[in-house]
């Protein structure tokens, strides 16, 4: 029997391609434009592509090791206050972003995050977030006409101040 790692990927590609039927629907309500069945057909795509990646890249080292039948080690512990972390970060992004708005809250989180993670390179966290922000916000504003939180009070003219800058409006 394949081990789980060669089995769990394609199980993420069955279920996108399961879902993804269900999308056609949705474009019914609005013609011509992006109607709302595109951003999920892309999410499913993105998963079907990632997990046959995945399942590529675990069928390679099994193949590499000789171990297909079974795993060869252990997978490592949870770090289960790394876990806990992440998903406090989650949740304060979630419940933070109509307070300080979409550009500073995704700055910040992108930031806590990548260190939570491990990277500790100055240079590559902050390339990492500035170039992340406003890729994000070219996507959400110019391309998807999102309307994003702006933030409230002074947070507001700062993301005003930004899109300006960016030639966002």
């Amino acid at each position: 029997m394949p081990p789980l790692r060669l089995i769990a990927p394609l199980g993420g590609v069955a279920l996108a391609v399961a879902l993804y039927p269900g999308t056609w629907g949705l474009d019914a309500l609005a013609r011509g434009q992006l109607g709302p069945g595109f951003w999920p057909r892309m999410a499913l795509i993105g998963l079907a592509g990632a997990c046959a990646a995945k399942f590529v890249e675990e069928w390679r080292r099994a193949r590499r090791a000789g171990v297909i039948a079974a795993e060869a080690a252990e997978p490592a512990p949870i770090a289960r206050a790394k876990l806990v972390a992440g998903i406090v970060s989650i949740l304060l992004y979630a419940l933070l972003a109509p307070w300080l708005g979409f550009a500073l809250a995704t700055a910040v989180f992108v930031a806590a995050f990548l260190v939570l993670c491990g990277m500790r390179a100055l240079p590559a966290i902050v390339a990492n977030v500035v170039i992340g922000t406003i890729g994000l916000l070219y996507l959400f504003v110019k391309v998807v006409y999102l309307p994003l939180p702006k933030g409230d009070g002074p947070f507001e003219a700062l993301t005003l101040v930004l899109y300006r800058a960016l030639r966002l409006f």
